[in-house]
């Protein structure tokens, strides 16, 4: 997707922030009805869609370069879009922590 692990992080951040807010929008005036045969089945459709973002956003671009026979860049670039990820998960949780979100 992108040429720089910090954009594949971000994206990976937005694309979870996107999900929770339709999910959050949706859900709000089923709040007082039964689940339904459709909600798990929805719920499992939503996970496998995350999955195959996720592993685009964090695998495509290292496989490229693995592929290539460039393998410590493809290390690098995996484990960059880790950290960079997991900085933005810190931070969303030492916000939540605080009491800030």
């Amino acid at each position: 997707m992108f040429k720089k692990p910090f954009f594949n992080a971000f994206a990976a951040a937005a694309y979870i922030i996107l999900v929770v807010t339709v999910m959050t929008i949706v859900t709000k005036p089923l709040q007082n009805k039964p689940d339904t045969f459709f909600a798990p089945v929805v719920m499992l459709s939503v996970l496998t869609l995350s999955v195959a973002v996720m592993a685009f956003l964090f695998f495509y671009q290292p496989l490229q370069l693995f592929i290539e026979g460039k393998k410590q860049v493809a290390v690098r670039f995996f484990m960059q879009t880790v950290g960079v990820f997991a900085v933005i998960t810190s931070v969303a949780l030492l916000l939540l922590s605080s009491g800030l979100l």
